[in-house]
C-alpha cells in the first residue's frame, strides 16, 4: 500500500508542528482528509479516523465554548482512535488542551495559516496524486495545445525526436523514456516523470538534453492529464490510408480506456504536424464538432 509520511506533508505545506514532533514518520495511507465536527458532537458512526483530520474555525470555536470537563471528554473520545494527525487552519490559537492530548497519545498536531477550504483542496489534491495507483510504461509524454498525449512505439522509431520537434513548435515535454501513469480518479489518468529524468530528453546521436535550459521553462511541465494514446508505427502499404473516419480504438491503463491512434511513419511525413492535428481534432470532438458529420451534411444538401 502506498503512503506518505506526516513529515512529507509538513515539508510540502510548510506546517508548524505544535505537538507530536517525534511521530512525524507515521504513515498516511488515505487520500482524503476529514473534518471531525460530528465526532466532537459525539456521533462516531462512519468516522474516517484513518484520514488526516482538519480542524477549522467551526471545530475550534466549538471546543472553546465547552467547559474543561466537556472539552476533555470530546477530545479524548477522538484521540483514542489515533488518527494520523490533526491540522489546525487559519493559525488559530488557544490550543494548549489539544497539544496536551496529542503529546500524550503521540499524535502530531500541526498548524497552517491557510483557510480551511483552501488547505483542504491543496492537501486533497496532493494526497490523491501521491497515493494514486500507478504504473510505469516505456514512451514519451507531451502536452500539445493543452492536450496530454502519451507517445508510444518500438525503440528507435523516433518518439523522442518527434517530441523534440513538438517542443520546437512551442509544446511541452512531460516525460521521456519512462512515463509514470497515475490513476487519480475512476476516469482520469495523469502522466508525469519519475524524478530522475525531469526536464531531460534523450536524442539518438546527440545524447541527453535539458529542454528547460535549452528552450526555456515553457518547454517543460511537471504533469498532464492523459487523453490520447498515440502509437508510432512503420508504414505498411496493405493498410488503407484514405478513410473518412477510423473506427474508434482504445488502450486500457488501470481500467481506464484512452483513445488510441496509430500514425504510420514514412520519409517526408510531418509527424509532429499530424500529432498537432490529432490534438486539435480531439478538442473539436470534445466540443461536439465532427468533420465527417459536417461533410456528410454537405453531401446531403447537394443531393437535395
Amino acid at each position: 500500500m502506498k503512503s506518505v509520511t506526516i513529515k512529507n506533508i509538513v515539508d510540502r505545506f510548510s506546517l508548524e508542528v505544535l505537538a507530536g514532533s517525534g511521530q512525524l514518520n507515521q504513515a498516511v495511507t488515505k487520500p482524503r482528509v476529514n473534518r471531525p465536527g460530528l465526532e466532537f458532537a459525539g456521533y462516531f458512526d462512519f468516522f474516517s479516523h484513518a484520514h488526516v483530520q482538519i480542524l477549522g474555525q467551526k471545530e475550534i470555536n466549538y471546543l472553546h465554548t465547552l467547559s474543561e470537563t466537556e472539552r476533555n471528554d470530546r477530545i479524548g473520545n477522538i484521540v483514542k482512535y489515533h488518527p494520523p494527525c490533526f491540522v489546525v487552519t487559519r493559525n488559530q490559537e488557544g490550543l494548549k488542551y489539544l497539544m496536551k492530548y496529542c503529546e500524550q497519545e503521540g499524535i502530531p498536531l500541526l498548524r497552517t495559516k491557510e483557510t480551511t477550504a483552501k488547505f483542504m483542496e491543496l492537501i486533497d489534491n496532493y494526497l490523491a496524486k501521491e497515493l494514486a495507483p500507478e504504473i510505469i510504461i516505456h514512451g514519451v509524454c507531451v502536452n500539445v495545445f493543452g492536450v496530454g498525449i502519451l507517445l508510444r512505439g518500438k525503440s528507435g522509431i523516433g518518439k523522442s525526436e518527434t517530441a523534440h520537434t513538438l517542443i520546437g513548435r512551442g509544446h511541452r515535454l512531460v516525460a521521456d523514456d519512462l512515463v509514470v501513469l497515475k490513476k487519480i480518479s475512476p476516469e482520469a489518468i495523469v502522466g508525469t516523470h519519475d524524478g530522475k529524468t525531469k526536464e531531460l530528453l534523450a536524442l539518438r546521436s546527440i545524447g541527453l538534453i535539458n529542454v528547460s535550459r535549452l528552450y526555456g521553462r515553457k518547454a517543460f511541465q511537471d504533469e498532464t492529464n492523459i487523453v490520447l494514446d498515440i502509437e508510432l508505427i512503420k508504414w505498411e502499404d496493405r493498410i488503407p490510408h484514405n478513410e473518412l473516419e477510423l473506427e474508434p480504438k482504445f488502450t486500457e491503463y488501470m481500467d481506464i480506456q484512452i483513445p488510441h491512434i496509430q500514425i504510420q511513419l514514412q520519409p517526408g511525413r510531418d509527424v509532429a504536424g499530424l500529432i498537432e492535428a490529432v490534438a486539435n481534432n480531439w478538442y473539436l470532438r470534445e466540443q461536439g464538432y465532427s468533420a465527417v458529420d459536417d461533410f456528410l451534411k454537405r453531401c446531403e444538401q447537394c443531393v437535395e
